[in-house]
């Protein structure tokens, strides 16, 4: 299951650059039954590798912009670092499920902008580039605390408000991802929040479908890639919400069970 959990996540990664948290920090938890700290963390690692590998096939067709890389990046490593910092903090309480909720919520409704034409605004970037670090800060706050929006909000972002092909997104998207999951798991790796067996399972998966991916990428035409993108993004959206709702759910029915245990204590023990 892991590894096939790995494929999947990898196949779109290398085709839409999107995924490598979203899917997989959710999948870990539900159905690995990793921790929050440990789900992160391995999340972090694995959507490394996965672009890691994926990049160099952007980066040698050059569908990649250099310059809003950069912009993305001044402002989405040092939130990178205060969201690392916040996990930390809080430990196996980490990926606060209202967070992760309205995460989804946020992902699923931007990436639906794809499909409405005219709210796009393809000049943005190009006219306001100066708003990109700023704009990538809470992306880069979200990815540590959860390593989870980096590679779809980033991709949402550049998709309809910038002046690049799909393939270049994706491609800038990937290097920009790649990065905040380079960062992300020195961190991770240092406070030892990572399942190593559950690291190479996803890997001996993912390595493949990344291949994959990003074969089928230069084989999809370019208003094709740009809406299996959004699908994608809409996709993993809802599937943090409804993660999100789900962990909120149950830790409300956990702490009225204890709640209802303790108050039944003195009861049978008078």
């Amino acid at each position: 299951m892991n590894v096939l959990i790995g494929f999947l996540i990898a196949v779109a990664v290398g085709l839409t650059g999107i995924g490598g948290g979203s899917f997989t920090v959710p999948a870990l938890i539900l159905i690995v039954g990793l921790s929050a700290g440990e789900a992160v963390g391995t999340a972090f690692v694995f959507a490394g590798v996965i672009r890691l590998i994926a990049a160099p096939f952007y980066l040698l067709s050059n569908h990649f912009h250099g310059r809003y890389l950069w912009l993305l990046l001044k402002g989405a490593i040092p939130g990178l670092l205060l969201g690392t910092l916040v996990l930390r903090l809080v430990g196996q309480n980490a990926g606060n499920p209202i967070v992760v909720m309205l995460l989804g919520i946020l992902l699923a409704a931007s990436a639906s902008v794809t499909f409405a034409p005219r709210v796009q605004n393809p000049g943005f970037a190009k006219k306001n580039s100066g708003w990109l670090p700023s704009l990538a800060f809470p992306i880069g706050v979200e990815a540590g605390f959860s390593s989870a929006g980096a590679g779809a909000l980033g991709n949402v972002l550049l998709l309809n408000y910038s002046e690049m092909s799909p393939a270049e997104v994706v491609g800038t998207d990937l290097v920009f991802g790649l990065v905040l999951a380079v960062l992300g798991s020195a961190f991770h790796w240092k406070f030892g929040a990572i399942s190593h067996p559950i690291l190479a399972q996803l890997l001996a998966g993912g390595v493949p479908g990344v291949l994959l991916g990003c074969a089928l990428a230069r084989r999809v035409p370019a208003r094709k890639l740009k809406m299996a993108v959004a699908v994608i993004a809409i996709l993993a959206g809802l599937q943090l919400a409804w993660n999100g709702a789900h962990t909120l759910l149950s830790n409300r029915a956990a702490a009225a069970l204890k709640a209802a245990n303790q108050s039944s204590t003195p009861a049978r023990s008078r």
